[in-house]
């Protein structure tokens, strides 16, 4: 890895001390413009000593603004030294975990997922508005009913339609003869040009699309699209625990990914990371935001830099090589409690690559469901799956206590 670096402690300390002295101090400096300042002193405590050795803690009082995008050169030049610290995350993650070329993407660390994903959707819209001259109803979003409740959101929001493809109920793969049904109706339909969603890790089962299900359909089809990869939660898992992924911007036809730090990483909500091919995100140019250095092409305008800060410190602390160990201790977890699943003759669903197990409803009792804190697929009614998610705090005691308690329910 070319990019993505561990560092010590005090070295990790001394990046960020230098960044921040790069930045408008606001406690200090004269600064007469900008409408952002340091936290409020006499509601948050600046001056503790513990501080000194916190740098994250550190960035968040400074509370620098990281308005624009980076990667596009020129940003607010007050905020410079965490901006670089942001720009580094970025390489770290397009170039030696993606696979993109330097130089050759854009993105930024956003407020969350959702965010992130409508970016993209917001970004494909734009895209097809301008190089096509389509009209709102000849473009659609598609992706399968597993795909995160940010993309019918974003439908909605854009005001485009959102074609939902149905998967196998116990393998989640999606139905390739209903995709190309659905398609050749809405191509009937009027609609030209197609934004596609292909997940890695969804919410629910942690299922992992073939984008080449949609890729070679649509090219089949001869139907123009681009494609959006939604790693908010396998993004910090699947290309770790599978080596020979190819979900990445090796592949042409991908122009984009969603990644969120503040689920694997345990980085603080809301942090959300996009990555884009470049050449693309000028399409959501908001040309009004004149003030800003730089240029403004983010749905949330202002953002934290201290989550930047966050998830550099984090991912400098790991190492690629440490982040692989953590990612290989959860899956052989995950394997344990897959074991033991088997042996009761219960019935579960498990991408291989990642760490979410999924239990179909009918073994897991309502008690049991709630002492656990078992997620339901539904809230509502006719409930058909729990999930369970083997992350850092979810110990092997805690799988064993859990497998014997179910273990007593199902044979009581």
């Amino acid at each position: 890895m070319k990019y993505w670096k561990k560092y010590s402690h005090q070295e990790r300390l001394d990046k960020v001390a230098e960044a921040l002295a790069q930045n408008v101090n606001f406690a200090q400096d004269i600064s007469l413009g900008f409408p952002a300042s340091k936290l409020d002193g006499k509601v948050f405590y600046d001056n503790a000593p513990f501080l000194k050795d916190a740098p994250t803690l550190q960035t968040f009082v400074a509370n620098p603004n990281h308005i624009g995008c980076h990667t596009l050169g020129q940003s607010e030049s007050v905020f410079s030294g965490t901006q670089q610290l942001e720009k580094e995350v970025l390489n770290a993650l397009a170039i030696d975990v993606f696979q993109a070329k330097p130089d050759g993407f854009d993105g930024y660390i956003s407020p969350g997922g959702t965010e992130a994903n409508i970016q993209a959707l917001w970004m494909y819209r734009n895209y097809f508005l301008h190089e096509y001259q389509a009209s709102l109803e000849e473009i659609a979003i598609v992706s399968t009913e597993d795909t995160h409740y940010s993309i019918p959101k974003g439908a909605n929001l854009l005001q485009v339609d959102w074609l939902k493809i149905p998967v196998d109920f116990l393998t989640r793969q999606l139905d390739k003869k209903a995709l190309q049904a659905i398609l050749l109706q809405a191509k009937d339909n009027g609609i030209k040009y197609y934004i596609v969603v292909s997940n890695m890790g969804t919410t629910m089962f942690g299922s992992v699309d073939n984008p080449l299900d949609y890729i070679e359909t649509l090219n089949a089809l001869q139907l123009p699209f681009k494609l959006h990869i939604d790693g908010a939660y396998g993004g910090f898992v699947y290309p770790f625990s599978n080596q020979q992924s190819t979900i990445n911007f090796s592949n042409p036809d991908i122009s984009s990914i969603t990644i969120d730090a503040h689920k694997m990483l345990q980085a603080p909500y809301g942090t959300g990371i996009f990555i884009c091919r470049k050449n693309l995100i000028h399409h959501v140019l908001t040309k009004e935001a004149e003030y800003v250095e730089g240029m403004d092409v983010t749905l949330c305008g202002s953002r934290s830099g201290a989550n930047a800060i966050a998830v550099w410190m984090i991912l400098s602390t790991y190492g690629p090589h440490g982040w692989f160990e953590k990612v290989s201790t959860l899956q052989l977890r995950t394997d344990f409690l897959c074991r033991e699943l088997d042996q009761l003759n219960i019935r579960y669903f498990r991408e291989p690559f990642m760490n979410i197990v999924t239990i179909e409803a009918k073994y897991i009792s309502s008690e049991i469901a709630h002492r656990f804190r078992l997620v339901p697929q539904s809230h509502l009614n006719d409930n058909k799956w729990y999930k369970i998610v083997v992350m850092n705090h979810v110990e092997p005691e805690h799988l064993i206590t859990f497998i014997a308690e179910l273990n007593a329910s199902v044979y009581a």
